[in-house]
């Protein structure tokens, strides 16, 4: 309690308060065992005033003075969290006592039998973890980010790996000095415990500093200071080797922000993207403005899709067998219906041929991948100092340079993204572009050639 004082007193107030007030309604439900020998609704009444009064105790003492009424409503979502509230097991265990909460088992029944249909959706991206395991010790990776990173690995191609993933986790944070992995931090770890695996590189190979590495750019910026310092800094040497040479920010990051003129840059987003904002898509743009980008694309593109069922969304229609009603506004709604699908392999596209409120329409869909597909393309040579390969599976995002062009040592020459990690290759040595064997949107594997050098 005393820590969470003092890092009250530094400013991190939430995950304290969270963390202090589930201990807090935990320890309350021990000292009220005895609450047992009450009937269901008083002893219930009884235990949340109890934990309501431990909460508070702990939210004053960490958030002393006029603001401590604030965090007050949370307390409801920190029984939930903490006590799981009530359910069918409970209920079933209870009735026909003295203690029956005679709650309605079937309405609680048709729930659970909702959910469980949910969860048959949402199945391919759950871990897909089979046992228990005790490796949380020893890589300390949060649970939301276990269940994501494993889903990052899976992309590419990495899944097998994923021993060798978690074991680099756990190495990378050492590397990095024991930090507190919280979002975003914890991402940029598994960013380079990803990279490694993928590039087959050694703690020994991060931290020699004869070894040339492209970081991906998260590890970058965490290493700037962007995403704030640990109480005992960085590792000098590698956060050096990460920076080459550039000094990190000095002060907390947000106090170097210029402010943002947020009329000039609302009007800036709807010239860019064509269509107004509100205040809400503005603050999305703002904070991630790519993913913003592509949103708006896609919605051009393809309308609000989230009228469309779940499981057509998710895996599509299946030929004579799906018949979808989707509405588009009070009054407008269409029914389709998938007759046949045929796919051109010549052309990388599908024809599609359904119905739409009964009438016969055709469409030419390109096939996944097809257009922009990796391939079979030529490797880099791994002892020829001529050639940079890709480090890992990813799309090429931005080509910096031109044929021809003279590059320092350093100056980036690519970028590469994949699941949200961009990776920026910088030329290994001062040299002339002799070849560029890519181009923006193409999809590429683990040591695709992509550039070829010629000495300067």
């Amino acid at each position: 309690m005393n820590r969470s004082t003092r890092l009250a007193r530094r400013g991190v107030r939430g995950a304290v308060i969270a963390l202090g007030a589930g201990v807090c309604v935990a320890a309350s439900a021990l000292a009220l065992l005895p609450l047992a020998l009450l009937p269901y609704f008083p002893a219930l009444i009884l235990f949340l005033g109890a934990s309501f009064v431990a909460y508070a105790w702990v939210v004053r003492r960490i958030v002393p003075g006029p603001d401590t009424w604030l965090p007050l409503f949370g307390f409801a979502g920190v029984v939930m969290n903490a006590g799981e509230g009530q359910n069918g097991f409970l209920t079933a265990a209870l009735a026909g006592g003295e203690r029956d909460p005679r709650v309605d088992l079937e309405a609680m029944q048709r729930l659970s039998d909702y959910w469980e249909g949910v969860r048959r959706y949402y199945a391919p991206f759950e871990a897909d973890i089979r046992s228990g395991t005790s490796d949380v010790y020893r890589h300390e990776m949060p649970g939301g980010q276990y269940t994501n990173l494993r889903e990052q690995a899976r992309a590419l191609g990495l899944e097998a790996r994923w021993p060798e993933v978690s074991k680099a986790y756990a190495e990378v944070n050492r590397l990095f000095g024991d930090i507190v992995k919280v979002t975003p931090t914890s991402k940029v770890v598994g960013d380079m415990a990803l990279y490694m695996v993928a590039n087959g590189l050694t703690p020994e190979d991060v931290a020699n500093p004869d070894k040339a590495i492209d970081f991906p750019e998260s590890v970058v910026s965490l290493m700037k200071g962007e995403l704030g310092f640990p109480a005992d800094g960085f590792p000098p040497a590698l956060q050096a080797r990460v920076l080459k040479g550039k000094p990190p920010l000095q002060g907390r990051p947000g106090e170097s922000i210029p402010p943002v003129d947020l009329a000039a840059a609302k009007a800036e987003a709807e010239k860019a993207l064509g269509q107004e904002l509100g205040q809400q898509d503005l603050a999305a743009y703002l904070m991630y403005p790519k993913v913003y980008k592509e949103y708006a694309e896609h919605q051009k593109l393809y309308g609000d899709v989230s009228a469309l069922p779940t499981p057509v969304f998710f895996y599509g229609m299946q030929e004579q067998q799906d018949e979808i009603s989707v509405d588009l506004q009070a009054g407008k709604t269409l029914v389709i219906r998938l007759l046949s699908r045929t796919d051109v392999e010549d052309e990388g596209v599908a024809k599609l041929n359904f119905e739409l409120n009964g009438q016969s329409r055709v469409i030419r869909v390109p096939l996944a991948g097809a257009a922009k597909s990796a391939g079979e393309r030529a490797k880099a040579d791994e002892g020829n100092p001529a050639q940079i390969g890709a480090p890992m599976p990813g799309m090429v995002v931005r080509v910096a340079v031109q044929k021809g062009q003279s590059v320092a040592k350093g100056e980036p020459l690519m970028a590469l993204e994949a699941m949200k990690m961009e990776t920026v290759i910088a030329a290994p040595r001062d040299a002339v572009i002799k070849q560029i064997h890519v181009a923006p949107g193409l999809t590429v594997n683990t040591k695709d050639l992509l550039i070829e050098l010629e000495p300067a």
